[in-house]
């Protein structure tokens, strides 16, 4: 299943060694053709197979329980220890710009190539450390952060990084106006009443910072305030006055207070706002280099940006990208400045590995045989297909499946068929109540994820994640069941509604036989399509065809999904995943969810709903927001906006020779954390 980023859209909210020349070429070699037979690898390895005699010797005993004998000591070696290859990721990123990037593939540039003021420890969503700050103090009831920053700090330009660059940094990310902003700091940093009347996401307070050091009237004229932000961003100077005085202007959400010192001030007191800083939407990027190539202007992408990425303060950067973003290429930061750091946290330890390949959507059967025959490192295949992975791994007599299997917990998050609750036929609640009474859930699980009798996944009843005590499912509403006579009963009802009628395969006419025949409802998904979504479809299809609703599916890039920004431009059925930026049930999954706020594939537009979600992150009081909680999932179940299916556990296959890698929930490796043993 492909996740879209909130890391889908996850912003909850409203709404990425100093080589030597030889090495490169090398590199470069590896990279250009992947070999094809491993013999040359196993005669490197056997010269160092004596040291790890005991070791193997001990794994391969237990790995099987019907045998006691020991095979030859063997070890894998890594086929160039400059470089790693992750064929982890089924689909390409929609963006290099952390600033409009929204999928959980992205993350596996943005993590390792930029750092933020804050970041997650790892798997951990509640926990995060600091990493351009050194430190933080919490003001004014949790409305006020102050951040020291850290001293030596520097972009892999060798630009040294200061308060400015993180105030431009958080007024791009809002003011470009893109889902990841908006989401990530509505009602937290943008006033989303505001941004309705201009449509323009403004940093609360920065048209008065810009009044006051300019003297023009861009608290009442909107097209002065655009044009003067617009001319600060795309011409930026930290050493000019004006700019200065906008930025040290107290009374906004992003304040300069010294050079190594920058504020944020939010619109509420907000207890998560440092887990709201985790991830890599507040990342320090490059003014220069963006200014050079497009600068910022109001509700635009930077397209150059967006294909190429750029600078950040991480322990990789940049080396190439393929087009279609079907790979990009990493190399070590040679002026990471963590390199020369004391006391860094474990994520943003310097690089091990020089080069970091990762490949993008590859075919399944590739990334079978990548791993297979030790060209990639990281890889992934769904979990019918964990047999054929470890049949086909040609060092399975020396290690175990569990050898090669990194299971990692289960994210928050979800896996979705997302109903369009604006447009014909699912803007109909009984005709959405057929459908999930027609998904027959528990096929899915144990044909698609159960391996050797093992569960790896859980189903789950939205439109809060499991992990989540108290606010999961609190008066313990049961799940969805497979029912067809119940999904039968909805949709005949739904026909009469809606005017028109299906026929079943046994010749049943549900519906208004007077009507028209519904045609072939159309379920997006993101392609291109991997085995496990491609079953998961057929089951699906299965389902609905029991009761007579014809299913058409169609595969969309992620750029084309982000298209859809309206009820009108959307599909009717989407079939997608939604992950969570950080652990809050409320700005991270049900606003997003049960809300226009984000336009995931619901549109739920529910005045009620709306009216609660608006104040209820805000609330002190853990009791009351429970309370309404449980409300909201009552209703959300018989609305029936969304088929819950089942979430699988985050799991890789990497290869035996890994050491230190570190997942961020997030959805990718620290590559800097992981070497070759």
């Amino acid at each position: 299943m492909v996740y879209t980023r909130k890391s889908g859209l996850s912003r909850g909210g409203w709404t990425a060694v100093i080589l030597v020349v030889i090495v490169v070429i090398v590199a470069a070699a590896v990279l250009a053709t992947r070999p094809t037979h491993p013999s040359t690898l196993t005669t490197s390895t056997t010269s160092v197979s004596t040291s790890t005699t005991t070791s193997v010797t001990q794994t391969t005993t237990t790995s099987s329980s019907t045998s006691t004998t020991t095979t030859a000591a063997f070890t894998l070696q890594p086929p160039n220890r400059s470089v790693l290859v992750d064929d982890s990721q089924t689909a390409a990123p929609d963006a290099l710009d952390p600033g409009t990037g929204f999928f959980v593939q992205d993350n596996t540039v943005f993590l390792n190539v930029y750092q933020g003021l804050v970041e997650f420890t790892g798997f951990n969503y509640s926990q995060v450390v600091p990493v351009i700050a050194q430190n933080y103090t919490i003001l004014n009831n949790y409305k006020t952060y102050v951040f020291d920053i850290r001293r030596g700090v520097t972009l892999s330009t060798g630009e040294p990084v200061n308060a400015s660059i993180l105030w431009f940094s958080f007024v791009r990310e809002a003011y470009m106006g893109q889902a990841v902003g908006l989401a990530n700091y509505g009602e937290l940093t943008i006033n989303m009443t505001q941004y309705s009347k201009t449509g323009y996401a403004f940093p609360w307070g920065i048209r008065h910072a810009i009044q006051a050091a300019t003297g023009l009237p861009t608290v009442t004229n909107l097209t002065l305030a655009v044009e003067a932000l617009n001319n600060i961003m795309s011409n930026f100077n930290a050493a000019n006055t004006t700019i200065q005085k906008v930025m040290s202007y107290p009374d906004q959400a992003y304040v300069v207070t010294g050079p190594l010192t920058f504020e944020t001030n939010l619109l509420e007191p907000y207890r998560d706002w440092l887990l709201t800083l985790g991830g890599p939407w507040d990342v320090v990027v490059d003014p220069v280099y963006i200014d050079e190539h497009g600068g910022v202007q109001g509700n635009k992408v930077n397209g150059y940006y967006d294909v190429n990425g750029g600078p950040g303060t991480g322990p990789y950067m940049i080396k190439s990208v393929a087009p279609g973003l079907t790979q990009v290429v990493l190399q070590a930061n040679p002026n990471y400045w963590g390199n020369n750091a004391s006391n860094l946290p474990i994520i943003a330890q310097p690089a091990h590995i020089p080069i970091i390949v990762i490949n993008y959507g590859e075919p399944h059967g590739t990334r079978v045989e990548a791993f297979a025959t030790n060209q990639a490192q990281i890889s992934y295949v769904s979990i019918p297909f964990f047999n054929q992975m470890y049949q086909a791994y040609q060092y399975k007599q020396y290690y175990s499946f569990n050898q090669i299997f990194d299971e990692l917990g289960y994210p928050p998050g979800f896996n979705y068929l997302g109903m369009n609750t604006q447009i014909f036929p699912t803007n109909i609640t009984d005709f959405r109540l057929a459908i999930v009474h027609a998904i027959n859930y528990t096929e899915i699980l144990d044909k698609l994820y159960t391996y050797n009798g093992q569960p790896l996944a859980e189903e789950f009843l939205g439109p809060v994640s499991p992990g989540i005590p108290g606010f999961y499912n609190p008066d313990g509403l049961p799940l969805y069941s497979f029912n067809l006579t119940l999904a039968a009963y909805y949709l005949n009802k739904s026909g009469y509604q809606g005017d028109f009628y299906v026929v079943t395969p046994n010749g049943t006419v549900l519906g208004n036989p007077n009507g028209n025949r519904l045609p072939p409802i159309t379920i997006t998904y993101l392609a291109p399509i991997s085995p496990l979504t491609e079953s998961e479809l057929e089951i699906i299809q299965a389902g609905l065809s029991q009761i007579g609703l014809s299913v058409a599916p169609q595969g969309v890039t992620a750029s084309v999904s982000l298209t859809y920004v309206t009820p009108q431009a959307s599909p009717p059925i989407q079939l997608l995943g939604w992950f969570p930026d950080w652990a809050d049930p409320i700005l991270q999954e049900m606003v997003p969810l049960l809300t226009t706020s984000v336009g995931l594939p619901a549109w739920m537009n529910v005045s009620q709903v709306n009216q609660i979600l608006m104040n209820l992150a805000f609330n002190t009081n853990v009791t009351q927001q429970i309370q309404e909680t449980a409300w909201i999932y009552n209703f959300t179940y018989w609305y029936a906006p969304y088929a819950w299916l089942p979430l699988p556990v985050t799991y890789f296959f990497v290869q035996p020779y890994l050491t230190g890698q570190v997942f961020n929930f997030l959805g990718a490796y620290y590559y800097n954390t992981i070497q070759y043993s």
